[in-house]
């Protein structure tokens, strides 16, 4: 891997102040010296009780000065670049320290003036010991843009709190740009390496690759070429290099926070900090960063694991059942019944299921599930189901929905054995197709229950799904005699083996239903009036 050195950088600037200070007139022909360098320094969280600031470690740095270019900050080897005169630096060693950062402004043709500002900075954040695994394992570990996940990069307002609000790539959309083939290790001495190509090196290391970032941004990277295409430049040449990295938390938030111009995903510039949105899922992270135009928030889903060749093939081909809620009013008859009445069936909900329009209704071709808080303080909603109308065994089940987006909401698109009336759950078998937490609507799990691992959790995977509740995903299961399959926009997130002594080898019916509260749903918003789940449509195969 390439290592970026500064000596020649350094050595560059010397030559160049000295230069600069060969004649006190600041103008040689064309040429513009720098003069008037002043460098602020504010300390996050100073005050007068915190002279030091907040522990967080993070330092804005302003600097301004006449006739200049561009400003660079240098501190130990790292560095950053910007016409502006903003740089932040993060400063990790714990207790109280004495850091030193040199200032250079450049002016036209090179010349140069410099400056250094001394600032003492308190730092005690030590990194919880599971994340530090995580992120590194045993010494090193790689990571990658998780591009077949829906949402797994985009973007959003700055300080928003939902992922990718405004625009999320679909699952390999940005594949040929430079992004999908480059690689991140984290490595436990605190370097950070970042490979641009990681199919090129085999048999022999080849460092050189491409990388994707934001116009005008990914100029600081100082490198040329690339395929500009709207406010992105694609497959700017890049070879790989290596930074440093640290975690911070910077008002009690998880951060990585890289040196210099290192990035993830898609080059941003600004603080080239990260901000740890998620870590509850195995081998994944949600991350986010302000670009450096202080425009947009940037959404990142990483992952560890490397791609498992997801092509998943159906042996279900034949559409047996299905209902595509064209007509408004309401839901077919023929199609759906009703489970009616308070309880939650054991799971503590807080609702009352009706089959009134206000709780379920078609309306331009979607069905519409809405929970509403009554004036009483009660809350309503519905439960659609096919029981006795349509029961299968083994198939397809494709379904096309957008989740509610409420604090305590608890969706579900399931199935359940047609016999539980006699064989009383957990004997029955339940296919959990898709359900999602009250408290977390960046993630959807898939789960089965039967006597051997319910009444508890079930057989149960997630996968991370930040666009759930603002875009229509396709949730299905594939049923054999054999597998249970669980599958998001045609990605695999759960296999689950099936065999004769479970009960899933006969008849299960549909249910579609949105509870309040209870084991899954959890605490409800105070302020909740009313959400919704819309389906598209349901669809089974055989």
């Amino acid at each position: 891997m390439k290592q970026i050195t500064y000596i020649f950088i350094s050595l560059l600037s010397v030559f160049l102040l000295t230069v600069s200070c060969q004649d006190d007139d600041p103008t040689v022909g064309d040429l513009l010296t720098p003069t008037n360098l002043q460098v602020t320094a504010t300390i996050v969280g100073q005050d007068a009780n915190n002279p030091n600031g907040d522990g967080s470690g993070v330092v804005n740095f302003n600097a301004s000065a006449d006739d200049t270019i561009t400003y660079r900050f240098v501190y130990e080897g790292n560095e950053q670049t910007n016409p502006t005169g903003t740089a932040t630096f993060t400063f990790s060693n714990l207790g109280v320290n004495t850091y030193t950062v040199t200032v250079i402004a450049y002016g036209t043709g090179g010349n140069s003036t410099l400056t250094t500002i001394t600032v003492d900075v308190l730092a005690t954040y030590a990194p919880p010991a599971e994340l530090l695994d995580k992120l590194v394992g045993n010494g090193s570990r790689t990571w990658r843009i998780k591009s077949e996940q829906q949402g797994h990069f985009g973007l959003g307002p700055v300080g928003g709190t939902t992922p990718v609000e405004w625009y999320g790539a679909g699952p390999d959309e940005k594949a040929g740009v430079g992004m999908y083939d480059d690689r991140y290790i984290f490595n436990a001495d605190g370097t950070f390496t970042f490979i641009t190509n990681n199919t090129n090196d085999d048999p022999t290391t080849d460092v050189s690759g491409t990388v994707f970032g934001r116009i005008d941004l990914i100029d600081e990277l100082g490198g040329s070429g690339g395929n500009v295409n709207g406010a992105d430049v694609e497959n700017l040449p890049y070879d790989d290099f290596q930074e440093n990295w640290t975690l911070i938390a910077p008002g009690g938030v998880e951060t990585i926070s890289l040196t210099g111009n290192g990035f993830i995903g898609y080059y941003t510039g600004g603080s080239h900090t990260y901000e740890i949105y998620d870590r509850s899922i195995p081998n994944e992270l949600v991350l986010r960063t302000t670009d450096g135009n202080g425009e947009f928030d940037w959404w990142f889903i990483i992952t560890s694991a490397e791609p498992s060749g997801n092509n998943f093939q159906t042996q279900y081909n034949n559409l047996v059942w299905q209902d595509e809620f064209d007509t408004n009013g309401a839901p077919d008859a023929a199609n759906w019944t009703y489970d009616l009445g308070a309880g939650g069936w054991g799971n503590q909900e807080e609702q009352s299921y009706t089959n009134s329009a206000n709780n379920v209704i078609i309306e331009d071709g979607v069905l519409k599930i809405t929970a509403i808080k009554e004036a009483g303080g009660t809350y309503t909603s519905a439960r659609l189901k096919s029981e006795d109308l349509f029961e299968f065994t083994y198939g397809r089940v494709e379904v096309r929905a957008k989740l509610p987006a409420s604090q305590g909401t608890w969706p579900a698109i399931w199935m359940l054995g047609e016999d539980y009336q006699t064989n009383t759950w957990p004997g029955c078998g339940e296919i959990d197709i898709m359900e999602q937490k009250g408290q977390d609507k960046n993630t959807i799990l898939g789960t089965v229950h039967h006597p051997g691992v319910s009444p508890g959790g079930g057989d149960s995977a997630t996968t991370a799904l930040p666009t759930s509740t603002t875009e229509f995903h396709n949730y299905s299961v594939e049923w054999t005699d054999t597998t249970i399959t669980f599958l998001v926009d045609d990605f695999v997130y759960h296999t689950v083996d099936n065999n004769v002594t479970l009960p899933f080898n006969s008849d299960f019916f549909l249910i579609l239903n949105v509870a309040m509260g209870g084991t899954l749903g959890g605490t409800i918003d105070p302020n909740f009036t009313q959400d919704t789940m819309e389906i598209d449509y349901v669809r089974v195969y055989q």
